[in-house]
């Protein structure tokens, strides 16, 4: 064979490999990146940017790191079911996902509520991690499975404010008699001293303060307040909201379509939903210390609880675990494990955390910085 005859068939022998590694290849590579379209429902209206957001950001995540491929098409709240029934939707397989706070749903077990915040539990730094290295997504997991969904935090707003009321709320007489919308299972906290819980949807607070159909309403911070204008019918604005120390805000998954997805699609969820997680937070601490300055500029009244009502607020919380846990062995086992991690996390907190702050809110009062 001349050497010109030899170059040809092994140039040809070449191509035809290529050829055939690439044919071999391209199976593969659809196999692991298919072509997926899922539809996520929110408990929350697109007037509410930052926590809807959550939601989006997710989406884009995903989309951007599968070329288009993984698809999330997010619908706000009303837009296929109402807020308070995402989840249900979800685990129905109505949509593949939802975005929302799982205490919604605590009426149908106390449990649910664990995942996102409860009563004097722990705050945005503290669920997180708890969730991520205390064992909490695995634990919260083991209960949404009996539910038929698989979950992962998908953002956080930070420690709550205590709500808009419409008279000043000095002692625990004060309370006795109040319509107050508050979330989760707090109001059965707040029922054993008078009050009369309301649930009630985002986007329905305001209509409801206006028309005097409720007395009160806790939301989530000065952002997203300011943009539901609940100072205008309620002015007296209460902190802190002990009742959502760091709720968690969660990205849910129908189990089955979870469980369907490819390895590196379960990686990317993970990855997109704790990016989500972290983007609200930093998001909400970056837009509440404007927002709160107009709040009080337009006629907010800032007010702190007495030390009556979050003393007693405390002493009935307990009395609620005490019960729940006696009756609901899954509520005493992520709640054991909370309480477990709550009682080393603030020993640690109080001290370089809580003094570093604490100084340099001095020198803030100080005009200083």
């Amino acid at each position: 064979m001349d050497r010109r005859s030899f170059i040809r068939k092994a140039g040809t022998a070449g191509i035809g490999a290529a050829a055939a590694t690439a044919a071999l290849a391209a199976p593969a590579i659809a196999q692991s990146s298919p072509k997926i379209t899922w539809r996520l429902t929110s408990s929350f209206p697109k007037s509410l940017d930052t926590i809807y957001g959550g939601a989006e950001v997710f989406s884009k995540m995903l989309s951007e790191a599968t070329d288009g491929n993984f698809t999330v098409q997010v619908f706000a709240a009303g837009e296929i079911v109402p807020g308070l029934q995402a989840a249900d939707a979800a685990a129905a397989g109505t949509v593949e996902a939802c975005h929302t706070v799982a205490y919604y749903y605590w009426g149908k077990d106390p449990t649910w509520a664990l995942g996102a915040a409860v009563p004097f539990a722990l705050n945005a730094r503290g669920m997180n991690a708890w969730h991520y290295h205390g064992g909490g997504i695995d634990l919260f997991n083991e209960f949404l499975a009996t539910q038929g969904l698989y979950g992962l935090p998908g953002g956080n707003t930070g420690v709550q404010m205590g709500g808009w009321f419409r008279k000043e709320i000095n002692t625990v007489a004060d309370m006795k008699g109040l319509k107050m919308r508050i979330g989760g299972f707090a109001g059965k906290v707040v029922e054993r001293l008078g009050v009369v819980p309301q649930q009630i949807a985002g986007g329905d607070i305001y209509p409801a303060l206006e028309k005097g159909t409720i007395d009160a309403a806790e939301w989530v911070g000065p952002y997203d307040d300011e943009k539901l204008g609940f100072q205008k019918v309620a002015p007296y604005y209460y902190y802190p909201g002990w009742w959502e120390g760091g709720p968690t805000v969660h990205l849910m998954f129908n189990k089955a379509q979870y469980e369907a997805l490819p390895a590196n699609y379960k990686s990317l969820v993970h990855t997109a939903a704790q990016a989500a997680d972290a983007n609200m937070l930093q998001k909400y601490d970056y837009l509440n210390p404007t927002a709160i300055r107009s709040l009080v500029a337009n006629g907010a009244q800032l007010r702190p609880f007495s030390n009556e009502i979050l003393t007693a607020c405390f002493e009935q919380a307990n009395e609620v675990y005490a019960e729940m846990m006696a009756s609901n062995a899954n509520f005493k086992k992520i709640w054991d494990s909370i309480v477990a991690f709550r009682k080393e996390y603030y020993l640690n907190m109080q001290i370089a955390e809580y003094n570093y702050d604490t100084f340099m809110m001095m020198q803030q009062r100080s005009s200083k910085l």
